[in-house]
């Protein structure tokens, strides 16, 4: 489902980056193949030193179809970003591979919290984090966090992963599971 990011995977990835769809959501845009390619580069480089984490994202074929991040790593703690190819929105791989890289990053990378600023703009991922019972939105509690955000000309929502919350949405989703099991047999 995820793998580290390679440069073979930049021609595939950069064709799916560009869907006007897609494009205006990334962090890091690329106008040309070339510069996606030195950006991913940048990414490998960033990952060896600490300052970011990031995965590509795989359909069942092992096939590229987006990227997911945890950027400004500091104190444990980053911001997270992904995008998918838009023909594979709305699939399930979105909630999969997040699933998996939250438990990769505070199961196995000692990250503490996961931020997540999403853009007023972009409805569809505001809908899909409230919908998370461990999201949690942070707008007011992290006044100075939230006002450093806002500092450019984007308007975003900030939202927040704890480990500790994570942890215990974990435990209760293998409780149900773990009753309804029972109650099957």
């Amino acid at each position: 489902m995820l793998k580290r990011r390679e440069l073979q995977d930049c021609q595939v990835l950069f064709e799916l980056l560009v869907h006007p769809d897609v494009f205006p959501f990334v962090r890091h845009q690329a106008n040309s193949y070339e510069e996606f390619l030195f950006l991913t580069k940048q990414t490998i480089e960033a990952e060896e030193r600490g300052e970011i984490i990031s995965r590509t994202i795989l359909d069942e074929w092992g096939a590229p179809i987006g990227t997911i991040n945890l950027f400004d790593i500091k104190n444990n703690a980053g911001f997270l970003g992904t995008w998918l190819g838009k023909s594979y929105h709305g699939k399930g791989y979105n909630s999969a591979a997040k699933e998996t890289f939250i438990n990769e990053l505070f199961y196995e990378l000692a990250i503490e919290r996961i931020f997540m600023r999403i853009r007023t703009e972009n409805v569809r991922s505001i809908k899909a984090a409230e919908k998370l019972s461990y999201v949690t939105s942070i707008n007011e509690t992290e006044a100075s966090l939230f006002q450093e955000i806002h500092s450019g000309k984007n308007k975003y929502r900030l939202y927040e992963i704890s480990k500790v919350h994570y942890t215990f949405h974990t435990m209760l989703s293998q409780n149900k599971e773990d009753v309804h099991q029972l109650k099957k047999a």
